[in-house]
């Protein structure tokens, strides 16, 4: 019984990732050129909260997020790719990791720049935590 339960988790899991591709315009940039980090944080929370619902396909309120780490600038006019995919699952609770990754709109290749983790909890019609199954 508990293989099965493993067996449908990871398959939910790997049905979820979400993945949304953006370019970084002049209207999303700091006054160094660069994506403006409260927008990749904004974008960062919604992949993980479409990848926590299509996990669990419940109501969910994001509780908390981990160490978001900006490894590099994000330079206007360029194209980036964010990942979410689920690696924590809870009773009432799911871990979202989110990746950015940078590409160069003219040469092949991308990297990572971007990673953070955001945490749900699945709530009820009365806001109260309830149980992801």
């Amino acid at each position: 019984m508990q293989d099965e339960a493993n067996v449908e988790i990871r398959q939910k899991i790997l049905q979820s990732v979400t993945t949304v591709a953006k370019v970084v315009f002049p209207t999303t940039i700091n006054h160094h050129s660069t994506l403006f980090g409260g927008t990749a944080l904004a974008w960062m929370d919604e992949v993980s909260f479409i990848t926590a619902t299509r996990f669990c396909r419940k109501r969910l309120v994001t509780v908390s997020t981990e160490k978001i780490t900006f490894i590099r600038p994000i330079p206007s006019g360029t194209i980036i790719e964010l990942v979410g995919k689920v690696s924590r699952v809870g009773r009432t609770s799911v871990t979202v990791d989110v990746v950015i990754f940078l590409e160069n709109m003219y040469q092949p290749g991308r990297e990572q720049v971007v990673h953070g983790q955001f945490n749900f909890v699945a709530v009820d019609e009365n806001d109260k935590a309830t149980p992801l199954f």
